[in-house]
């Protein structure tokens, strides 16, 4: 057996390898959680697109690579703002094309998750009935409906989604790639498996015996993986599981500070373009303010015994 390869990057390095322009990029994966705000952030100083998104609740996250004018399409069930539901720079660029135009593939989050699921098993589509009775099986190309040749029933056939990369953020992964989540994780290893190339950012890397020790918290293995970057707070303002929480006062002062385009422009000045990385941005946020999202009530899982 060959030595297992050591897939430990720079973020910057890893962004810059990894996301092509062109590319369709998934994100967001885990829903509310685990966000990759780090890469995404990254994508932008870098200034790589046009890309395609594909995402299920997007949060702001998209918001912000639309407002960097690096987004052409997006393939999603909701972009937005957690906190206080518009996300402004997405209504521009729908409305007035504004930093670019910006095409609109509607997707439920189930169908999202179904359309990954196909292509993690390599299936031209997958079968459903949702969103069938609605505009959006009307309006999106992606969906075909269809009789049943064995039960007769109306059904909606769903493009495959085989993304170019998937950014994912997990607590903690080792240096080959293995990866383990607890809590809500979504349909994050769905987006892994459909995808060329995965970048995976993580709160913490760890010794590959730590992985072993607890192998069915290991969500997405190091065979899928292109490169693991140990940033800390890199899914905020979003939550992790186990380590912080949400940050809803980042996200109601995103929405403030970003509605007009001469609003959103500075605050991508000074919250991404003006920071070298991620340990600036940490730097920026402060003691204090992260103290107060990290975890108070602590809820240790029962420890598991896997001998026999």
């Amino acid at each position: 057996m060959g030595k297992a390869r050591d897939k430990v990057k720079s973020l910057s390095q890893a962004v810059g390898e990894l996301v092509r322009p062109g590319d369709s990029v998934a994100l967001s994966a885990a829903l509310e959680g685990f966000i990759p705000y780090a890469s995404a952030h990254e994508i932008i100083r870098q200034g790589i697109g046009p890309l395609t998104l594909v995402a299920p609740i997007s949060n702001i996250s998209i918001d912000q690579m639309i407002g960097a004018g690096l987004v052409e399409r997006v393939i999603a069930a909701w972009v937005g703002n957690v906190s206080t539901g518009i996300g402004y720079n997405f209504r521009r660029a729908v409305e007035d094309g504004l930093p670019r135009p910006l095409e609109v593939l509607d997707h439920s989050n189930f169908s999202i998750t179904l359309a990954l699921e196909a292509g993690a098993r390599g299936l031209p589509m997958a079968v459903g009935r949702s969103p069938l009775g609605s505009g959006m099986a009307l309006e999106n190309p992606q969906f075909k409906s269809f009789t049943c040749p064995h039960s007769g029933q109306k059904l909606l056939a769903i493009q495959a989604v085989n993304p170019d990369v998937a950014l994912i953020h997990v607590q903690r992964a080792d240096k080959e790639g293995n990866c383990q989540v607890w809590g809500a994780a979504g349909f994050t290893k769905q987006a892994a498996m459909a995808s060329r190339r995965v970048l995976v950012t993580c709160e913490e890397l760890v010794d590959s015996e730590v992985i072993r020790r607890d192998p069915d918290r290991t969500l997405v293995t190091g065979l899928l993986v292109d490169a693991v970057c140990e940033v800390p707070w890199g899914a905020h303002p979003a939550p992790v599981q186990g380590y912080y929480d949400l940050d809803n006062q980042y996200y109601l002062d995103y929405a403030a500070a970003t509605r007009d385009p001469a609003q959103a422009k500075a605050w991508q000045a000074e919250w991404v373009d003006g920071l070298r990385g991620r340990e600036d941005y940490v730097a920026k946020l402060g003691g204090p303010r992260l103290q107060g999202l990290m975890v108070s009530h602590s809820r240790p899982s029962a420890p598991l015994e896997y001998g026999w």
